[in-house]
Parts: structure tokens; C-alpha cells; sequence
């Protein structure tokens, strides 16, 4: 087979092009990227030069160059995880997010069902990678099932919602096989420093404040990024065209806990007195339309296909916490712009 992944160079789609790299020697894959400041190819130096993977460097948005694309490669299949992800920013500029995450996705379904479409075609899926957010909020109780009603609440859930809801009109309207999966909350390697997790790592590393939401009661179910891959590859290979699939850990915490384990953990690791990474927290306004609590319902994926999380959360923490310290020059690379070089010694002049 020959596998286009979008968006594989930021942070789950680093993760999900090594594994199909790696387990599949016998499939060729192709990471398409635009390289906007979450997209990081030194994600991949362990891979880049096997010899059944590609980098392209290219814009889902640019409809002629899919199109082109779609059709020199005549690809077999798409998982498709390319977009805006940050809340914060799509306050900010949700025009962007349209663009990427709907228009975007529906030039990728032209393509896709163009190539379907042809008597000499071998296209076989269209696997539509998206976020537990399409869902909205939950109160303290509840959990998100497969069947639960969109209520988006942020202009990136709802860009997100836009493309999941196209991906399902391909499916029914032109026959696409078409797959959907949404995931909450991933933490782990090669996270970009702007999300909770990593930012507060690095924060505490340099002794500075911990910024949290409010009063940090925002409830989150997170999912080490390794087990959000293997669930990928899992659905990929087994579901049913046309179904969806919610991925979770089962494993809710309110932001201020995380943080909280956070600062014990690096306590630790950094050799500093119990408590004293607990005092950087500072607790700072509540960004806008920030829902309450998310808490996805994983059983289906687990009694149809067999998968499961691998990690407790206090285990998965400390592993994130290893591998960026251990990864002082990515982070460094990346907090200070310089990792966007990587492109240009290593790709461009090839």
C-alpha cells in the first residue's frame, strides 16, 4: 500500500508516521506537511531515511497542488490528521482554522473521491483523524459516546466539527470509504511547547510561573500519544468502513492535578525540595468559551478491535518528563524558532 499521512510532522502525526514507517517496511508512506510552527521534522530523524518513507512539503489548502498530487501518486489510502489544533490561537484568527481545517479536508475528500472514482483506482480509505472538543461539554457527570450530538463551543472545535461532518457526507453521498476517530486530550514526546504539559515542563526547568486557566477545574481525559498511534493503526487496518471510533484512556484529571503530579515528579527529577515546583503555579483568567470537562467513552474501540490504553497517567507523565529532559536541544531548538532550519539543511537542497 501507499499511505498518505497529513500532517505528519507535528506531534501525533510525527508519532503515527513512525509506527507505520517501522511496522510496515513493506507499505510506502508519504508525510505530507505544511511546516507551520507545530511541524517539526526533526520529530522524525530516526526514520528519515528508510527507504519507504517521503516527505512532501505542501499545503492541504492549495486544491491544484492536491489534486496533482492525488494524481501522480495514486494513492491507496489517506489518514489524515493535518490541522489548526490550538484553542487559543483559533480565538484569535479563526478564519485560519476554516481554511486548514475545513477547506482543507474537503480538498483532500475531492481528491480522494476523484481517485475512488477511476476504473483503475486501488483507493481503499479516507481515515479522518479528529478531537473530542466536536462534542462540547460535559457537567460532572456523563461521558462522550460515538453517539453523542456536536456541540462545539470554540472556533477550533468547530472547524473540527465542519470537517468530520464533510467526511461523513463523502461517505453517504459518493461511496468514499471513509473512517473517523476522536481522541482526547494527547500528552507525551514531541509535544509543542505551547500546550499544558510541555509548557509547564519547560517552565519549571527555567523557574517560571505555571500559568493555569481559572481556578484549574477544567477536566481533561488524557492519552499517552503512543497509545493514540497504535489505536490509529489498529482502526486502519480492522474497522468497519464507515464507522467511528472514540479514543480515550479513561483517565480524567483536572488541569490543576496534572500540574500539581507535574511539579512532584520534577521535584525529583531536577533534585529540589518537595514543593518547590508547586510554588511557580499562578493562576491566570479564564480563556473564553473553556469547557468545564471532557471524558471520552473508549469501550467500543476496546470490545470491537481489542485495543487499550498501555499506561497509567502517573506512569505516562513521568516518561514525557524523561524524554524532555533528556531532550534538552529539540526543546531548546523549538522554544527559540531555530528547529524550522531543520527543513533547510536537511530537505530543501535535495
Amino acid at each position: 500500500m501507499k499511505i498518505l499521512i497529513t500532517g505528519g510532522a507535528g506531534f501525533i502525526g510525527s508519532h503515527v508516521v513512525r509506527l507505520f514507517v517501522n511496522k510496515y517496511p513493506n507499505y510506502t508512506i508519504h508525510n505530507l506537511d505544511k511546516l507551520t510552527y507545530a511541524g517539526n521534522l526533526a520529530n522524525l530523524k530516526d526514520i528519515e531515511k528508510k527507504p519507504n518513507y517521503k516527505f512532501i512539503k505542501g499545503d492541504i489548502v492549495d486544491a491544484a497542488f492536491i489534486n496533482a498530487l492525488f494524481e501522480k501518486e495514486n494513492y491507496n489510502a489517506v489518514i489524515h490528521l493535518a490541522a489548526e489544533s490550538h484553542v487559543d490561537r483559533s480565538i484569535t484568527n479563526p478564519l485560519e482554522f476554516v481554511m486548514t481545517n475545513v477547506i482543507g479536508t474537503v480538498n483532500l475528500l475531492n481528491a480522494a473521491k476523484t481517485l475512488y472514482q477511476l476504473s483503475t483506482s486501488n483507493f481503499k480509505l479516507f481515515y479522518h483523524v479528529s478531537t473530542d472538543e466536536v462534542y462540547g461539554a460535559l457537567g460532572e457527570t456523563g461521558i462522550f459516546t460515538e453517539e453523542t450530538a456536536y456541540d462545539p463551543h470554540s472556533p477550533y472545535s468547530a472547524s473540527k466539527a465542519g470537517s468530520d461532518h464533510f467526511v461523513r457526507a463523502y461517505h453517504d453521498t459518493y461511496g468514499l470509504p471513509a473512517l473517523i476517530s476522536n481522541c482526547s486530550n494527547n500528552y507525551g514526546p514531541n509535544h509543542f511547547p505551547e500546550k499544558l504539559i510541555p509548557l509547564c515542563i519547560n517552565n519549571i526547568k527555567n523557574n517560571k510561573p505555571l500559568p493555569i486557566y481559572g481556578k484549574g477545574e477544567n477536566v481533561r481525559d488524557w492519552l499517552f500519544v503512543e497509545d493514540h498511534a497504535r489505536a490509529i493503526d489498529v482502526i486502519f487496518h480492522n474497522a468497519k468502513v464507515g464507522s467511528t471510533y472514540n479514543i480515550g484512556g479513561h483517565n480524567e484529571w483536572t488541569n490543576i492535578n496534572v500540574i500539581r503530579l507535574l511539579c512532584k515528579i520534577m521535584d525529583k527529577k531536577l533534585n529540589r525540595a518537595e514543593g518547590t515546583n508547586e510554588k511557580l503555579i499562578t493562576f491566570v483568567k479564564d480563556r473564553a468559551g473553556h469547557d468545564l470537562r471532557y471524558a471520552i467513552d473508549s469501550s467500543k474501540l476496546q470490545n470491537e478491535l481489542g485495543w487499550k490504553p498501555s499506561l497509567q497517567f502517573e506512569e505516562g507523565l513521568e516518561k514525557t518528563v524523561d524524554w524532555y529532559l533528556a531532550n534538552e536541544a529539540w526543546l531548546n531548538d523549538v522554544t527559540s524558532g531555530n528547529y524550522a532550519k531543520y527543513y533547510e539543511e536537511q530537505y530543501a537542497k535535495r
